[in-house]
């Protein structure tokens, strides 16, 4: 007597018929394509034994059903990405998703190199200087008016000269009596530091720092001896081709100060009037 040969799962006889070994048990085809088959994400029917199966990140379709999502052309031996849950060929997905060329409005596909500036990007052969229209490149660049210019371009259309040095000013700069400068460029005429930043006053139409000025200019104060530079809006008293700081204008004996107030004078020494009143 011959020995059964039946599907593990059905119990049918298998004599003369299709079978499917899994882990060692036979089963029919309809019981196991039943049991095992994974079912096509397109089509959602059952991938069967006589089907090529395709699977991609946990996921199966039919060798027929795996196509891109847009324009529904085969993926298979394509190269393809995904985008919540949908394939799409490198075509579709670049249309949709790339960056488009801020210059000639084309898509920038993916692996190709592009230039970004400011939330924009272009071909890096899109990407030239507006004015020799020559490839930027990685190469320094200055924006104006929405568009780009090489630094030497720049210079040539727009850039002011600095009247010191007669160079183009292309970041900062100082104006001075309406004439562009160089913050490097615009030193006090005393001792040649940078007055970018700083006060300053000018004598001659020459600029001076405020230690030079006082030195070199300012009246001293007939109290202290030190400058009265006046600048500032400081306040001080003049009298008799003699000057004081308004806190050194005090009486020579009880020190009391005399700004807004009477006084005399004796030689070179100021008093107020009750100091003075035995002169």
């Amino acid at each position: 007597m011959n020995e059964r040969f039946d599907c593990h799962y059905c119990k049918e006889s298998l004599f003369g018929k299709k079978y499917i070994l899994r882990e060692e048990n036979p089963y029919c085809v309809k019981c196991y394509e039943s049991l095992y088959s994974n079912t096509c994400e397109e089509c959602k029917k059952p991938i069967g034994c006589n089907s090529k199966d395709l699977s991609y990140k946990d996921r199966h379709w039919h060798e027929d059903c795996f196509h891109c999502f847009q324009c529904k052309r085969s993926l298979v031996d394509k190269p393809f990405s995904a985008k919540e849950d949908q394939l799409l060929c490198t075509e579709c997905y670049s249309n949709e998703y790339s960056s488009k060329c801020h210059e000639c409005k084309k898509t920038i596909m993916p692996g190709t190199r592009k230039m970004e500036h400011k939330g924009n990007s272009w071909h890096e052969t899109c990407f030239t200087c507006h004015r020799c229209q020559q490839p930027i490149g990685t190469k320094s660049f200055i924006p104006k008016d929405n568009q780009n210019y090489c630094v030497p371009c720049y210079e040539k259309q727009f850039a002011m000269q600095c009247v010191q040095c007669k160079k183009s000013i292309t970041t900062g700069g100082v104006t001075y009596r309406d004439q562009p400068w160089h913050k490097d460029c615009f030193l006090c005429t005393g001792c040649k530091k940078q007055l970018s930043g700083q006060r300053f006053t000018s004598r001659d139409e020459f600029p001076y720092c405020l230690n030079c000025f006082c030195s070199l200019y300012a009246k001293k104060c007939a109290g202290c001896t030190n400058p009265i530079s006046g600048l500032g809006g400081s306040k001080y008293i003049s009298f008799e081709e003699r000057q004081w700081h308004n806190d050194c204008f005090n009486c020579k004996k009880c020190s009391v100060s005399l700004v807004g107030r009477g006084f005399l004078t004796e030689r070179d020494d100021i008093l107020c009037p009750e100091c003075g009143k035995d002169i």
